[in-house]
């Protein structure tokens, strides 16, 4: 009870700074070597590799990360491309994007996630929590 009593003296701000801090290496650990040390993404991203697969995008503003919300981000990361396109009823695309179930908890996901979004322009960020709104409203109507 004392950790959970101290955490609400620590301000949203601080909570979120501190999900950064551990993000970032989660972050270098778990996604750089696709995803790029800088966020940068794989060379030619946008064009199919020989596998029949994208390349990992970046996830810097120069990316479409930033189009998603946080919960589709979220299951993307968990879950798998395949899966959290195929909860959303997306069967034409396929992803190479592995899921993290095993390898991440649900907290660290999170932390890696705030890590990213931390680096975003703030009318980028503003664009993305529009985006998050917009599908939690969507998921509410369900």
């Amino acid at each position: 009870m004392a950790i959970f009593a101290s955490s609400l003296l620590v301000g949203p701000t601080a909570r979120a700074s501190e999900a950064v801090e551990r993000g970032a290496p989660l972050y270098a650990e778990h996604c750089a070597s696709c995803h790029g040390k800088d966020l940068e993404g794989a060379p030619n991203w946008r064009r199919i590799g020989p596998d029949g697969l994208y390349p990992a995008p970046p996830h810097d503003e120069t990316g479409h990360t930033w189009h998603h919300g946080d919960r589709l981000l979220f299951d993307y990361t968990k879950l798998g491309g395949e899966v959290a396109l195929d909860m959303r009823g997306v069967t034409d695309f396929e992803s190479g994007m592995p899921g993290f179930t095993e390898v991440l908890t649900d907290i660290e996901i999170h932390d890696i996630l705030a890590f990213i979004m931390s680096t975003w322009p703030d009318a980028v960020r503003r664009h993305q929590e529009q985006i998050t709104r917009q599908e939690a409203s969507s998921r509410q109507h369900e």
